[in-house]
Formats: structure tokens, C-alpha cells, sequence
């Protein structure tokens, strides 16, 4: 398969415990003692979170990268708060002009994850101050 096709495979052994293997990395997908799993890893939900904030991240960086901005950090935290409504908080931590604040809410939006979401399902962002 191409190194281009974007995959994961993933094996489901005990239990809920999926072991899942992405290019070269191995870890577990798994539920919670209280869903009657091990909690060996995050939930396939908590994983759906963690890609749209990294990839969020991500963008972000590269963006700020090239255009010089002047910043000490980016965080951003999501929130599967309803079945398709996505809440996620970015927090940029540097001297930042309104204007470039307000990129950073399109930038965010642009993510490509954030585009794979959006048909069908609701991402709200918020831009947090320091």
C-alpha cells in the first residue's frame, strides 16, 4: 500500500482492547473499567479528540512557523460535547495582534481533520486568551 494512503490497522484481542498499528507505531484503543474494558489506552472517541486537536496543533505551527509570529506556545484541548458537536479550545500563548488572533480561528478551521469532521458534524472553536 502506499505510504500516501492514510490507514490504520488495528486487531481486536481481549475484551474491548484493540492493538492497533499506524506506519511504525503500536498502541491500544480500549474502554474504561467503568465500559467493562482494561483501560489499556484511550477511547476510540478520545482518539477522534486527540486528532483534531493535534492536527489543529499542527497546522497551527506550521502556519505560524512561516509567517514569524512570535509565539511561546499553542495548546489545544477538544471536547466531544453532543454526537456531532465538537468543542475545541486553542490557546496561543505569545504577543499577538487581535487581527492575527482572528487567523488563527480560520487557520484552525482549515486543519484537514477539521475538514474530514465537518460535513455531518458541528466543530466550535474557541480562541483562548493567555
Amino acid at each position: 500500500m502506499s505510504d500516501s494512503i492514510k490507514s490504520a490497522k488495528l486487531k481486536l484481542t481481549k475484551n474491548y482492547e484493540c492493538k492497533t498499528q499506524i506506519r511504525d507505531h503500536s498502541f491500544s484503543i480500549d474502554e474504561p473499567l467503568e465500559d467493562g474494558g482494561k483501560n489499556l489506552g484511550p477511547t476510540p472517541t478520545e482518539m477522534l479528540c486527540a486528532s483534531l486537536a493535534g492536527c489543529t496543533a499542527i497546522t497551527l505551527k506550521m502556519y505560524i512557523e512561516r509567517k514569524q509570529w512570535l509565539v511561546d506556545s499553542i495548546e489545544v484541548e477538544v471536547y466531544l460535547k453532543e454526537k456531532n458537536i465538537f468543542e475545541r479550545h486553542v490557546l496561543v500563548k505569545g504577543d499577538l495582534e487581535p487581527k492575527q488572533r482572528e487567523r488563527i480561528m480560520n487557520i484552525a478551521n482549515a486543519c484537514p481533520v477539521h475538514k474530514l469532521l465537518e460535513p455531518g458534524n458541528t466543530v466550535e472553536t474557541k480562541i483562548l486568551e493567555n
